[in-house]
C-alpha cells in the first residue's frame, strides 16, 4: 500500500470553493494509487468563526484566566469541524471517506497543554479505514495524553500531526499545502524576485523555520528529519511542483540533475527584538555571568544573539519580554543597556560550511547600504545579524541580492 500524508492549512480551507479545490487534489492523488491521509488545520484565520484565534478570543471572553485544560478543549474543535467538513465534501462527491481526531487517529502527547509534544502513535485505526479504502481525514493540531486528557500543540501543530502520522504510517512523502508555491529564497513581501526553490535539506528548512521563515514548522521538519520521510511544500491553489525537502537531492524524482552548489539557500528576518548589554568588568562576583542567565531562565525569557566576554554579556530578547528582563537585571543590581526596535536577518545555506568569505561578502552588502550591524553569529550552515528594525527589509534584499538567489 502506498501512503500518501497531505496536510492543508487554514487558508486552503476557508471557503466552499477552496475545499472543493483541496478536495480536487486529493481525489486526484487516490486516483495516482495511493492511500491517502488528510490532515487539516482550523478554516480560516482571525476573524473566520472557526480560526484557532477567533476561538481562543471566544475562551478569553469568557473568562481571561480560562484554564490551559479548558482551552485546550476549546481549541480542538476547530480543527474537528475542518475535517468533518471536508469529509462531507468529499462524501457528497462520492468517495469514502472517515474523519478522525487526534485521539482517535493515535496521537498520543505529554501533558503540556498549549504546546504539547508527540510521543507515540498509535495508527491501527488510520491503517485499518485505508485497507478498507476509505479517505482518512485527521483533525491536526491535536492530541491526548495516556491519562485521557485533550491537549493542543502549539503554532504550526498540524504540520507535526502531518509528519508524525507520515513517519508511523511509512509514507512515501507528506505534502504540505499552503498559500504559497513553495520554500522561497526570501519573503516575497520583501524581495518580489524571490524564487521558489525546487528543493532544499532538513536543515535548511529547519534553519529558515526557526530563523522567521513560517511556511512549515521546524518541530515537523525535525521529526521528518531524523526518520528520513520526505516533504513537499506545494501551493494549494496552483499545480506547480513546490519545494522537494530531503536529505539528498534526486529524491522522488524520475531524473537526477546535477546541480552546483549553493553557498546561500535563503536570506530570512525575524523583527520585533530587544538588545540587552550588561556591563559586568566592575562586578566581583565571578559568577555573574551565569547568575544573569539563570535569572533569565527561571524567569521562562528565551534568551538569543548571546556572546559573553570578560568584560560584558550580551543578548537578546523578544520585545514583548524586554520590560520583564530590564526588571530581573535592575532587581540584581545591574544596569543593562537598551536597544529596542531591533530585528535579526539571517543567511541560510548548507553550502557556506568551509568556504571562505562568506562573513565578508555579508557585509560588503550590509555597509554598501550604509546598515549598522550590531552584533553577529554563525554556524555551520547560518550567519546572523542583527540591525535595526528599520533596516531590516533593505538587509533583506541586499543579502539576496549578493548572493544572487534570483539567477
Amino acid at each position: 500500500m502506498r501512503i500518501l500524508v497531505q496536510k492543508f492549512g487554514g487558508t486552503s480551507l476557508a471557503t466552499h470553493e477552496q475545499r472543493e479545490r483541496v478536495a480536487e487534489k486529493i481525489i486526484k492523488a487516490c486516483r495516482e494509487g495511493y492511500a491517502v491521509v488528510v490532515v487539516v488545520s482550523a478554516m480560516g484565520r482571525m476573524g473566520a468563526p472557526y480560526a484557532t484565534d477567533t476561538l481562543i478570543q471566544l475562551g478569553n471572553a469568557a473568562n481571561p484566566e480560562l484554564s490551559k485544560r479548558e482551552l485546550d478543549l476549546l481549541l480542538s474543535c476547530g480543527e474537528i469541524i475542518s475535517g468533518a467538513v471536508l469529509a462531507g465534501v468529499l462524501q457528497r462527491m462520492g468517495f469514502d471517506t472517515v474523519c478522525l481526531t487526534g485521539w482517535q487517529a493515535g496521537i498520543i502527547t505529554d501533558s503540556q497543554y498549549g504546546n504539547a509534544r508527540i510521543i507515540e502513535v498509535k495508527p491501527q485505526q488510520v491503517l485499518r479505514y485505508l485497507q478498507e479504502k476509505k479517505i482518512v481525514i485527521v483533525a491536526g493540531f491535536q492530541g491526548i495524553t495516556k491519562e485521557g486528557e485533550i491537549t493542543t500543540l502549539g503554532r504550526g501543530g498540524s504540520d507535526t500531526t502531518a509528519v508524525a502520522l507520515g513517519v508511523a504510517l511509512q509514507a512515501e512523502v507528506v505534502e504540505i499545502y499552503t498559500d504559497v508555491d513553495g520554500i522561497k529564497t526570501a519573503d516575497p513581501r520583501i524581495v518580489k524576485e524571490a524564487k521558489t526553490l525546487e528543493n532544499i535539506t532538513y536543515n535548511e528548512i529547519c534553519q529558515l523555520a526557526h530563523e522567521g521563515a513560517r511556511v512549515i514548522h521546524p518541530r515537523a521538519v525535525e521529526i521528518a528529519m531524523q526518520n528520513n520521510i520526505p516533504l513537499r511544500v506545494k501551493c494549494t491553489f496552483n499545480n506547480n511542483p513546490g519545494t522537494l525537502v530531503a536529505n539528498r537531492k534526486g529524491v522522488l524524482e524520475d531524473t537526477t540533475v546535477i546541480h552546483h552548489d549553493r553557498i546561500i539557500t535563503g536570506i530570512t528576518q525575524i523583527s520585533n527584538i530587544t538588545q540587552l548589554k550588561i556591563e559586568t568588568k566592575d562586578y566581583e562576583d565571578p559568577q555573574i555571568q551565569l547568575k544573569i542567565f539563570k535569572a533569565m531562565a527561571l524567569a521562562g525569557i528565551s534568551v538569543d544573539f548571546i556572546n559573553v566576554y570578560p568584560e560584558a554579556v550580551i543578548f537578546t530578547v523578544r520585545d514583548e519580554v524586554a520590560d520583564k528582563a530590564v526588571e530581573i537585571l535592575k532587581n540584581m543590581n545591574l544596569h543593562p543597556e537598551v536597544r529596542r526596535g531591533c530585528a535579526k536577518v539571517a543567511a541560510v545555506g548548507a553550502g557556506m560550511t568551509g568556504i571562505p568569505g562568506v562573513m565578508a561578502k555579508i557585509i560588503e552588502a550590509l555597509t554598501n547600504e550604509g546598515i549598522k550591524i550590531l552584533q553577529s553569529a554563525d554556524s555551520y550552515t547560518t550567519i546572523w545579524c542583527l540591525v535595526a528594525r528599520e533596516d531590516m527589509e533593505r538587509a533583506v534584499r541586499a543579502l539576496h541580492q549578493q548572493f544572487l538567489l534570483s539567477d
